[in-house]
């Protein structure tokens, strides 16, 4: 066993090529094991392994500064770099995140968990490095799919500029999270059948030194070429291609399926976790998006590298055909691209995580909303109960878009309201209309919604009562129901319940009739209060005597929170918000 004797970087530099070799077969099986108990990113990992390994023998991290692009390819890099027991030992698998974070390491410089970013990151280190007259090496790695996005673009430019050591590996391993797409990955394409030497070069175009490495896999390959870029004082890429999923079968077939994944049967590569009865929005969503397809030829549906998360698997990519667009990791441009699209007379509809809209909000305030183009933005994982990692939190969606001008945003609380929205939305002219879609499984209420959403802004009334009132949005809808059930069953109090619909408005006629038989307002929201909806309710009824809570989550970085433990801690379970209310009434 040569990983038990790995503790630190300079162990790697003390192994020869086949001892490195032996080292990085028996990563694979410890990656293997964690993710297959654990869950994690798959593929990337498998297939940065040499690579990594290589890296580490070469230069001298941490004065060697190495950042990740996306960081879910670091797993590798934590092992060499003192952290390998949160993936040898079961207990400690949660000791670590799933990216890049210099709280666990002084061998990592960024909490990073969004695209295209290490480059511009690099850039600014390698910067500060020659202010201080220092001559540390600065290494950016990017790869799966990060090229395509915009800031990618801009730090290859500025790196080109800066003219000083800079080195920049294209991990290319012929893959986004799905395949490819855009017209810099013909280039690679090109670069790899040419070995390197084809006549057009994007790297070369911009100014950049090149090196290309055939098999990212071969050490003498990799340290060679590593050796020659080592201390450069120039900037130069070396573009490595690899093999995404590398010594797993399961992950070598289906690199899509396996980029990331819950824990699952090594040896079959099945799901432990059966999925098969269960019903989901996205891909509810993706049936109902191909069948309006065939009967508008106008309907387009648009995702930014992340095609799974409104439902479009391989086969439903081919048979939309032209009418599903694959922009790449671009979210910006997904926006611009479908405002573009609605302009001049198409449908788009843009799914996308509410972690990764946030690097829209440009495009959102600026191409789209000022333009006020009607098209349709899906924001999925919006919720408490989305993605956990600091850099994938998708709570921050409220505050951001439901303050924008024109811009309609919709929460609905069951399956029925869903796809009501989402029909008004494409069939609409009159507004750009984003749909929060339902995090917390598909809810059947067994009532058609017949609501008019072109009527913007009207709440509507679940259950009339007097003394309090609760205003339940989204998926917190149920929780605004068991604190109604719980104040009449417990307390005698027949309080209202409302299921507002819209998070970019107010109903003022609803509000102020309240007044007439209410004492207290409840809102409840999931996401962050400050600036959220909860504040426009507060903010209505500040010159009356009508008293209001907000319910929501505080502003705070959270970083792997366990839901049910947040919620208790914001006092949003039905026991907490009840005593909160009996308090202030009686």
């Amino acid at each position: 066993m040569y990983l038990e004797k790995i503790n630190s970087t300079g162990d790697v530099k003390k192994l020869s090529v086949d001892e490195m070799k032996d080292l990085s077969s028996e990563i694979r099986q410890v990656l293997l094991k964690k993710l297959s108990e654990h869950g994690g990113h798959i593929g990337p990992n498998l297939g940065i392994v040499e690579l990594t390994v290589a890296l580490h023998y070469v230069f001298n991290s941490p004065k060697d500064k190495i950042v990740y692009d996306v960081s879910h390819q670091s797993y590798v890099h934590k092992i060499l770099t003192g952290r390998k027991e949160a993936f040898i030992n079961s207990e400690k698998y949660d000791e670590v995140s799933g990216y890049s974070n210099p709280e666990e390491s002084n061998h990592d410089f960024f909490n990073i968990g969004h695209t295209s970013t290490s480059i511009s990151l690099a850039c600014g280190l390698a910067k500060a490095r020659d202010l201080k007259d220092e001559n540390d090496n600065v290494i950016a790695i990017i790869g799966d799919g990060s090229l395509s996005g915009g800031e990618a673009y801009e730090g290859l430019n500025n790196a080109a500029e800066a003219g000083t050591n800079m080195i920049i590996v294209v991990n290319d391993n012929d893959m986004s999270i799905a395949e490819n797409y855009g017209g810099l990955y013909k280039n690679l394409k090109e670069l790899r059948d040419s070995e390197g030497k084809c006549q057009c070069n994007f790297f070369k175009a911009m100014g950049l030194d090149y090196y290309y490495v055939k098999d990212g896999h071969d050490f003498e390959q990799l340290i060679s070429v590593f050796n020659k870029v080592k201390d450069i004082d120039h900037p130069v890429v070396v573009h490595i291609h690899t093999i995404k999923g590398k010594g797993f079968e399961f992950a070598e077939k289906n690199k899509e399926q396996w980029h990331w994944g819950m824990p699952f049967v090594l040896e079959t590569g099945e799901s432990r976790f059966s999925m098969s009865d269960t019903e989901d929005y996205g891909n509810l969503t993706g049936k109902y998006l191909l069948d309006a397809m065939k009967k508008d030829p106008k309907v387009v549906a648009i995702t930014s590298g992340t095609p799974g998360v409104f439902g479009f698997c391989t086969e439903r990519r081919k048979e939309a055909g032209r009418q599903f667009v694959d922009v790449g990791i671009a979210e910006e441009h997904a926006v611009a691209l479908s405002s573009g699209i609605a302009a001049n007379g198409g449908k788009a509809v843009y799914g996308v995580y509410s972690t990764f809209l946030q690097r829209t909000y440009d495009q959102l305030s600026q191409d789209l909303c000022i333009n006020n183009n009607p098209a349709v933005i899906l924001v999925y994982s919006a919720s408490v109960y989305g993605m956990n990692d600091v850099t994938h939190l998708g709570l921050y969606d409220i505050g951001m878009m439901s303050n924008i001008p024109n811009m309609v945003y919709l929460a609905p609380t069951c399956k029925e309201e869903y796809f009501r929205m989402l029909k008004w939305g494409m069939s609409q002219n009159e507004h750009p209309v984003a749909i929060r879609v339902p995090a917390m499984g598909v809810i059947e209420s067994g009532v058609q919604d017949k609501t008019d959403y072109s009527k913007l802004n009207k709440y509507k009334v679940t259950k009339a009562g007097k003394d309090v009132a609760v205003i339940a949005l989204g998926d917190f809808y149920q929780l605004g129901q068991s604190i109604v059930t719980k104040l009449s069953n417990e307390n005698g109090i027949e309080a209202t319940l409302i299921n507002p619909k819209y998070i970019t408005g107010i109903d003022e006629e609803l509000l102020e009739s309240l007044k007439k038989e209410h004492k207290l307002v409840i809102t409840l929201e999931d996401g962050i209060l400050d600036g959220g909806f909860g504040e426009k309710i507060a903010r209505f009824y500040g010159p009356s005597d009508m008293k209001v809570l907000n319910y929501g989550i505080k502003k705070e970085l959270l970083d792997r929170y366990v839901p049910e433990e947040l919620m208790k801690k914001n006092r949003l379970t039905d026991v907490q918000v009840v005593e909160d209310i009996i308090s202030i009434i009686k």
